[in-house]
């Protein structure tokens, strides 16, 4: 009888331990399928290609490759030899219409206050019209001394965020052309990451969830939150072939791969120590329920 009571118990613990361990290994199933997490994560980045608006030699240099700078920062300096001697001519036409207007106006306003018997109607127009053309030619003028001093200021470019100079190849001597790109630098202000979410976990996924983040090669961990989807993804199907028709890849039914959809995520904390780069690897996985309340609505949507 006590053999037999043993017996019974050995199967009923068996029975438990392979009952344990296939709700385990179907829990890992449901959480490796369905769980929001993914290990296709990389950091992105916003780069502001800076190219000047003047032409002309670089005199001046004020930074090096992968420089830290903040907004207002100098970057370098084009010759301003050409632009200072066009202020100079810009200033001087300034001042001769100036005097020209003085004397037009002066002369209008001496025929405005004489009567009719010593200046005819016609004569005061015609000196009101010269005077009025003065004003406006002073004001051309001053137009084009505006424009000679913003070029002016144009030969020094500034930074315009904060971040890091990256893939400097300027040297001293080179010729800086008009909105041709020349400096980059990557805005220290935007980094974000882009988890590559397979579809099937996109279903338990929602704006401002709670993210971690893990770089390949760091411990500490960053967090963020969900800021956005990506709405439509490049699909091969959609090119034309022969005659303009669609061009659709054959498939194997039996092999099903799940898409990946970009989810953008913004970074709300970096750990000190950690130094962010654009392109850098990253494991992403969204905080949520607990593994028992995932599988029963796992089955409860099934």
């Amino acid at each position: 009888m006590f053999k037999r009571y043993r017996e019974f118990v050995r199967i009923g613990i068996t029975f438990l331990l392979l009952a344990a361990a296939c709700a385990g290994l179907y829990g890992l199933f449901i959480h490796y399928m369905y769980a929001p997490w993914t290990r296709d994560g990389r950091v992105r980045v916003q780069v502001v290609n800076s190219a000047p608006e003047v032409s002309g030699t670089i005199v001046g240099i004020h930074v090096t490759d992968n420089q830290s700078v903040k907004i207002g920062d100098l970057l370098y300096e084009i010759d301003p030899a050409e632009y200072e001697i066009a202020v100079a001519g810009a200033q001087a036409e300034l001042a001769s219409r100036q005097a020209d207007m003085a004397v037009k106006v002066s002369e209008a306003e001496r025929r405005a206050a004489l009567t009719t018997l010593s200046a005819s109607i016609e004569e005061k127009q015609q000196y009101s019209g010269a005077a009025a053309a003065a004003r406006a030619a002073v004001n051309a003028a001053q137009a084009r001394l505006d424009r000679a001093n913003l070029d002016l200021e144009h030969t020094k470019l500034h930074s315009t965020v904060n971040g890091y100079v990256t893939n400097l190849l300027m040297r001293l001597g080179d010729f800086a052309s008009t909105g041709r790109t020349n400096i980059s630098i990557v805005d220290s202000d935007s980094f974000w990451v882009d988890g590559y979410f397979e579809e099937t976990k996109l279903g338990n996924l929602k704006l401002n969830d709670k993210v971690y983040i893990q770089l390949m090669g760091y411990t500490a961990l960053l967090t963020g939150h969900i800021e956005s989807f990506t709405r439509g993804i490049s699909t091969i199907n959609a090119t034309p072939g022969t005659q303009g028709l669609p061009n659709v890849d054959p498939i194997y039914t039996w092999v099903r791969l799940a898409q990946r959809i970009p989810v953008r995520i913004h970074i709300d904390d970096i750990p000190e120590g950690v130094p962010l780069a654009a392109g850098m690897t990253c494991t992403v996985w969204v905080k949520q329920e607990p593994l028992w309340q995932r599988i029963v609505a796992w089955f409860r949507r099934h």
